[in-house]
């Protein structure tokens, strides 16, 4: 078994959230959301600022950790235990650019419900819904946006 360690974002700018579709040789495709994998002497956060900025070409602020989620595949030498640590940011325009290298071809910002429906795994959708009920907590307070929160 192999244990890894991925970080990402739910980034969000004017209410709507990020969503990326990856289409991998016509084997794989769905909707995720921005995440990769922690370089060595790296922190989790800058993981996280470092994947979203790779695969989406959005500079975004760290607002709050999230959580993680937990999942294993298989690949054909090993079984890969996966542990993925989120966190909720902001982003400061509508702007983004999918990293062609990792097979993502489009990428976009989607009301709420949208990009539930579009994530294609369980555990992101979780973490989306956690992280968008966060975000409205925030916003009700006033302190989305606000520069004493970061």
């Amino acid at each position: 078994m192999i244990e890894a360690t991925s970080c990402g974002g739910v980034v969000i700018f004017r209410g709507k959230i990020l969503v990326l579709y990856k289409n991998y040789r016509n084997k794989y495709e769905g909707w995720v959301l921005p995440k990769g994998t922690v370089e060595a002497g790296e922190e989790f956060k800058e993981t996280a600022l470092r994947e979203v900025k790779e695969e989406t070409g959005v500079q975004a602020q760290i607002i709050k950790y999230i959580g993680k989620s937990q999942y294993s595949f298989n690949t054909p030498q090993d079984t890969v235990e996966k542990e993925v640590h989120w966190y909720l940011m902001m982003a400061d325009s509508y702007y983004s650019k999918p990293q062609r290298e990792e097979y993502f071809v489009d990428s976009g910002y989607y009301k709420y419900y949208e990009a539930y429906h579009l994530l294609k795994f369980s555990n992101e959708k979780q973490i989306l819904e956690k992280a968008y009920h966060e975000y409205l907590d925030l916003k009700r307070c006033n302190l989305w946006g606000s520069k004493k929160y970061f």
